[in-house]
């Protein structure tokens, strides 16, 4: 005997299910690698820089005194977007918040944007390409998969407060491993807490060292040609500070494994 012929209705649904499923799964990647196109090829990526900056300082100033709130919600849009599609300058996105806002408010918005950006991103991946990877992983990332999941909030912690890894890695990383979104949403934001802070205060005082500049080199701030790098705001002790406390947010761990021994 022949076996029963599935109905072709529930052929179509099934085949719609699957087809829903995958376009569920890809299209925020897709829409996500759209916009980083179009941002990376209209290059405005580029108007990210200090000189631009201190030349529409007295306009974005004013803004921010007439509509204090709405530039307020513009900022933290703008950084969670730019977190969300990796472009470089969050930086300086942050030195430029605490230069308008003041380093204690600028500090607190900025690290609320940065983590929901940081989410959305982590939302993605883990939905997409993670799901893939994990399910295609060797023995070796499955083993360092099972290893992260294990002591995740403190890996992210001393990947988050540690500045040598970028920050767009750090944010895909954890999704690959299948770490649970609330623990990725609180190690992220008490990670980037120093560091957040820490920038927002330099550019509380990014006005002192304009006034600097035009003492030297009058007009220079109108022209967009004042010399002051990001680079040059950021010392050596302040990293050494980010890394000292990365190294002690893996304590717990070290005295895990100690002790287990």
């Amino acid at each position: 005997m022949t076996a029963p012929k599935e109905p072709e209705s529930e052929a179509g649904e099934s085949g719609s299910r699957f087809a829903f499923h995958h376009v569920r799964k890809w299209l925020p990647l897709a829409v996500l690698a759209i916009l980083m196109v179009v941002v990376f090829s209209n290059g405005l990526h580029h108007q990210l820089t200090l000189s631009n900056l201190i030349k529409r300082r007295q306009e974005l100033a004013g803004l921010v005194d007439e509509h204090a709130v709405a530039a307020l919600l513009v900022y933290m849009s703008a950084y969670a977007v730019t977190v969300a599609l990796s472009i470089p300058g969050a930086v300086l996105l942050t030195i430029a918040g605490g230069f308008l806002f003041g380093w204690v408010l600028a500090g607190f918005m900025t690290v609320v944007a940065a983590t929901l950006g940081a989410c959305a991103v982590f939302l993605v991946a883990r939905s997409s390409f993670g799901e893939v990877l994990t399910r295609r992983a060797g023995p070796f990332l499955s083993r360092l998969a099972e290893g992260f999941r294990r002591e995740a909030f403190n890996y992210l912690l001393f990947l988050r407060l540690t500045p040598i890894f970028p920050f767009w890695l750090v944010n895909i990383a954890p999704a690959v491993f299948q770490m649970p979104l609330a623990s990725y949403a609180l190690a992220t934001f008490v990670g980037i807490l120093p560091g957040t802070f820490a920038f927002a205060f330099i550019g509380s005082g990014l006005g002192s060292v304009i006034k600097a500049q035009e003492a030297a080199n009058p007009g220079c701030a109108a022209a967009g040609t004042c010399q002051i790098e990001v680079s040059a705001l950021i010392t050596p002790q302040l990293l050494a500070a980010f890394f000292a406390l990365g190294i002690a947010s893996l304590i717990p761990v070290i005295l895990k494994k100690v002790r287990s021994r």
